[in-house]
């Protein structure tokens, strides 16, 4: 009964995971991963999540955490490829003043923040190998030493990783211990790909407009007829979150408070074959729109490009748009893009 209560408390979480499965439905790969999620949520069990770029794995160690019996407690993230060794082993364990250049206080690191709740290490696959060794160190023993300290410090974190990656390929060519990935595979989940589980897509589609109308201060928009099957036959590489991109797009591009298949064409290219070329005058050009109206929605449809093409990344997508980092923030802001 109380994992029944959390889970209705946390419905919109679990939909925006698409993880709506037997509740209201859903495709027969994701009732399967909700009633995985309904067995792994309660235990103490470490988690590996495994699925392509953009599939929802953060989304599920989230709903894994928020149905436990340590949701009351801290949910902490850590991208294990974000910067050098020194970076991470800081971030992971924390440090003490002094212990290297620009450690200028002491520091907690993810491990201690995460204390009796849950600690989500994203891209695991990515780890170098020297920190694979002091990770598997403070999965064995349940305690840490800060970086520049001797003293031992004593936690209770449940551990979820995640990787797109072959950890199998990746042990065969040397990039990946054996020892840590039999830690991290206590229980396995595989997170589907949208495009093993469509019927999804329109249920998904209706919530990201929703979402995409409130964070972006539109109207409340909705789809005319046949605009959610253009949708569903589009293939999302990016899974979940080029399907979130698009309707956000949409909300954003489309001036009516009705989308159309045509909008829906239009602006996510579904209707073009292979190859074909699409003409500034096809993309931007509106005559019900002023010219600096129609620059705007140039402006605001490349940068949404850009920061889906980054996976979000602000300084990547800078970088491919040969902008500074402070200055497509500032365009951000000014063009509503959160």
């Amino acid at each position: 009964l109380k994992l029944q209560r959390l889970f209705e408390e946390n419905r919109d979480l679990l939909k925006l995971a698409g993880l709506h499965g037997q509740m209201v439905g859903g495709s027969p790969p994701m009732r399967a991963l909700y009633d995985q999620i309904k067995l792994v949520a309660p235990s103490n069990g470490r988690v590996l999540i495994t699925g392509e770029n953009g599939s929802g794995k953060e989304l599920v160690a989230r709903a894994i955490h928020e149905n436990s019996l340590r949701a009351s407690g801290p949910f902490i993230k850590v991208n294990c490829a974000a910067g050098p060794r020194e970076l991470i082993e800081s971030e992971l364990f924390g440090h003490e003043k002094g212990s290297f250049t620009g450690a200028s206080q002491q520091r907690r690191g993810k491990f201690e923040l995460a204390d009796s709740g849950t600690l989500f290490l994203d891209e695991i696959g990515d780890m170098q190998l020297t920190m694979q060794a002091k990770l598997l160190r403070v999965l064995q023993e349940g305690e840490l030493e800060r970086v520049g300290s001797s003293d031992t410090i004593v936690v209770d974190v449940r551990v979820i990783a995640a990787t797109n990656q072959d950890l199998g390929q990746a042990i065969g060519a040397g990039r990946f211990r054996e020892d840590l990935f039999h830690r991290l595979n206590v229980i396995p989940i595989r997170v589907p790909a949208l495009k093993e589980r469509k019927e999804d897509i329109p249920d998904l589609a209706l919530h990201f407009l929703r979402q995409a109308c409130e964070q972006n201060n539109r109207r409340t928009k909705s789809f005319a007829p046949g605009a959610l099957e253009r949708l569903s036959a589009h293939e999302y590489s990016g899974n979940v979150r080029e399907l979130k991109n698009s309707v956000e797009r949409l909300v954003i591009m489309v001036p009516d408070e009705v989308i159309q298949p045509a909008d829906v064409d239009r602006w996510l290219n579904l209707g073009r074959q292979p190859g074909e070329a699409e003409t500034a005058e096809s993309s931007f050009y509106n005559p019900e729109l002023t010219i600096k109206e129609m620059l705007t929605n140039a402006e605001r449809a490349f940068i949404l490009k850009a920061l889906q093409d980054c996976d979000g990344h602000v300084t990547n997508a800078a970088k491919q748009l040969g902008l500074e980092r402070s200055h497509l923030y500032k365009k951000m802001k000014a063009l509503g893009i959160k």
